[in-house]
């Protein structure tokens, strides 16, 4: 019976590979509108705050989650400057928590920002720490630590 049940159901198609459907834009205009001024000059203000930013659930030497974890991971194994790093723990602020979703378009969290440029959340980090995409920016924007010789 089960054999039955596993044959009859198909997994969702993952989001990411969804196609698009075109948001009109007033409805862009009523979501930039939820985000209050506050919470957009604070989240603003974070953004600025260094070169790489990670708004993160948890801390980086405490990650409170798996995705987290491993953007904090990749960012280290790709070498980024600790001096041009700043983390956001978004457990802190629900209004952060929130508000960072509507401020990037983005549903989920960890969100990076290189050189106040949103670039992903977690699978993409993965994505393209693997493809060496992520290097390549890294090094671009001068964010890597120097190597001591």
């Amino acid at each position: 019976m089960s054999s039955v049940f596993r044959q009859g159901s198909r997994p969702l198609q993952p989001l990411a590979f969804r196609p698009s459907i075109p948001k009109p834009s007033y409805l862009t205009m009523l979501k930039f509108r939820l985000l209050s001024s506050e919470t957009k000059a604070t989240l603003d203000k974070a953004v600025d705050s260094a070169p790489v930013v990670l708004f993160m659930k948890g801390t980086p030497e405490t990650p409170q989650c798996g995705f987290s974890r491993a953007s904090i991971q990749i960012l280290q194994l790709q070498g980024v400057d600790p001096a041009k790093f700043g983390a956001i723990n978004v457990l802190e602020d629900e209004s952060i928590r929130q508000g960072i979703k509507e401020y990037s378009e983005w549903p989920t969290i960890p969100q990076l920002y290189v050189d106040k440029e949103f670039v992903g959340g977690c699978d993409i980090l993965m994505s393209m720490h693997q493809n060496g995409e992520l290097a390549k920016l890294l090094e671009e924007k001068q964010v890597l630590a120097q190597e001591s010789t």
